[in-house]
């Protein structure tokens, strides 16, 4: 009997870290990304290199709500990013419903915000993307829509957010641009993560990745 305890408690033990590690990121702090290969660097929050580091840059878009957005509107904010267009087919509306899950755990979460980035600007109007977030059960005050130039957005994809990662590099300026990658932005507008948006495991690690960037705050 003594050993049946002993066993019963070593088990419950073993369960009750196993829970923990789930709700933890794997690393102490998340690395940092200047480039679309998406070489981590392990650098401290407070380092002063992150003064020059790259920055996603100013950028002004509009959203469902017929608002201008800007970088100013996630200043102080943990944000995280993707591209889609409101008719795809494909993987958007898997991506979309991922986005969902990201909504509703952050939806009292001030800190959080999402961004998602039409790139077919020229169709999705402001009164496209305001039907679909309507449809799609959407939270403007937490997640914006956004539309603007093929150009700007086309430039913030490939050269701000690498969202293609390396298979952006060869790709012409304005050929099409379709990912399911999300990208997870911190308070200061430094890439922190990549993160398959397809893959429920991914979007688990990203909730979990966006709570360790709230701690490093």
């Amino acid at each position: 009997m003594k050993n049946k305890i002993i066993l019963f408690l070593s088990l419950a033990s073993l369960v009750g870290c196993n829970e923990s590690q789930q709700n933890k990121s794997s690393v102490e702090t998340l690395p940092f990304y200047d480039e679309a290969t998406f070489t981590p660097h392990w650098i401290s929050p407070n380092d002063g290199i992150l003064d020059t580091f790259h920055q996603i840059s100013p950028f002004k878009l509009t959203n469902q709500e017929g608002d201008i957005i800007t970088e100013k509107t996630f200043e102080g904010k943990i944000y995280v990013v993707d591209f889609f267009f409101t008719i795809c087919p494909g993987i958007c509306p898997k991506m979309t419903d991922n986005m969902i899950e990201l909504q509703d755990e952050f939806l009292n979460d001030d800190d959080v915000l999402l961004l998602s980035h039409s790139v077919t600007p020229e169709r999705d109007s402001v009164s496209v993307l305001k039907k679909y977030a309507e449809d799609k059960g959407i939270m403007s005050h937490k997640w914006h829509l956004a539309t603007g130039t093929q150009q700007e957005i086309y430039k913030l994809g490939r050269k701000d957010y690498f969202v293609e990662e390396d298979l952006g590099l060869n790709k012409e300026e304005g050929e099409f641009l379709h990912t399911e990658n999300f990208v997870l932005i911190d308070e200061n507008r430094h890439i922190r993560g990549i993160y398959n948006g397809l893959k429920k495991a991914s979007i688990n690690q990203l909730i979990v990745d966006i709570k360790a960037l709230k701690q490093e705050r």
